[in-house]
């Protein structure tokens, strides 16, 4: 894949106006209708003119929207065409769908190209330190673990006050990892802005392409997050996407480091 969908540096994010954020978002959350539907069907659904969306492309990367939907449509490999899963209860069957979906679009999403500079950001780094709070946790302590397994030094923090004073002492040549399915929470962004200050490379892993945590990271690893939760009345929802993108990025680290 010569690109990810959605590789946008924080500076470009700093220059899209909240339309443009919000048609982003709209697109990241409608990739299967987008393949198929036309300019001027995507300007009346999202409510946003066709020379926003037009403007947008262009800054993201593309000629227009008809190269972007040309993108699309060639990385569109959704599977079970043959509806493997005709047997399966039918509520079973959706649950297994949802993750499903999950995981290729996520896969989608992401480009050998993008995978390389992350992994060669973790190579150089003296030290690094991983973020996350909450179900994000678990991600980021996996993560911390591999990293040390293979000789990094990798730190992982989840308490809050932690985590802003270690963003005010890091220094240029380590490294920050977030992992936050919203992109939001108030400490990693509070110290993804102490690093960027301090111009300390930081990545984010996150299913919000307008996110703060996006907008302020140096690259970011985008995930793709369904609609449907089976605990809606309980902020758990499912944080696979970022668990393919943490496994896709350890396992091209060890690759690379062995090669």
């Amino acid at each position: 894949m010569e690109k990810p969908l959605f590789d946008i540096p924080a500076t470009t994010y700093s220059s899209l106006s909240e339309t443009e954020l919000y048609l982003l978002e709209y697109i990241h959350q409608h990739l299967d209708e987008i393949a198929t539907m036309s300019i001027v069907t995507l300007s009346e659904r999202a409510t946003v003119s066709t020379a926003t969306i037009v403007r947008l492309m262009k800054k993201i990367g593309y000629n227009g929207y008809t190269s972007f939907k040309y993108r699309l449509k060639q990385d569109k490999k959704m599977v079970d065409y043959n509806d493997q899963l005709s047997d399966i209860d039918l509520d079973i069957k959706q649950a297994m769908r949802k993750n499903e979906e999950e995981v290729l679009k996520t896969i989608q999403l992401q480009s050998v190209g993008q995978i390389e500079d992350v992994v060669q950001k973790i190579y150089d780094a003296k030290k690094i330190y991983i973020f996350g709070r909450g179900f994000s946790e678990m991600i980021a302590k996996e993560m911390t673990v591999k990293l040390q397994v293979m000789d990094k030094t990798c730190e992982n923090h989840d308490d809050p006050n932690i985590i802003r004073v270690k963003s005010r002492k890091m220094v240029k040549n380590e490294l920050a990892i977030f992992i936050s399915l919203n992109g939001e929470t108030p400490e990693l962004v509070e110290a993804c802005q102490n690093l960027s200050i301090k111009q300390v490379t930081t990545i984010t892993l996150t299913t919000r392409v307008d996110s703060s945590l996006s907008k302020l990271s140096d690259m970011t690893l985008l995930g793709y997050k369904s609609d449907q939760s089976f605990f809606p009345e309980y902020e758990v929802r499912s944080r696979l996407s970022l668990n393919v993108i943490a496994r896709i990025l350890l396992d091209a680290y060890v690759i690379r480091t062995n090669s």
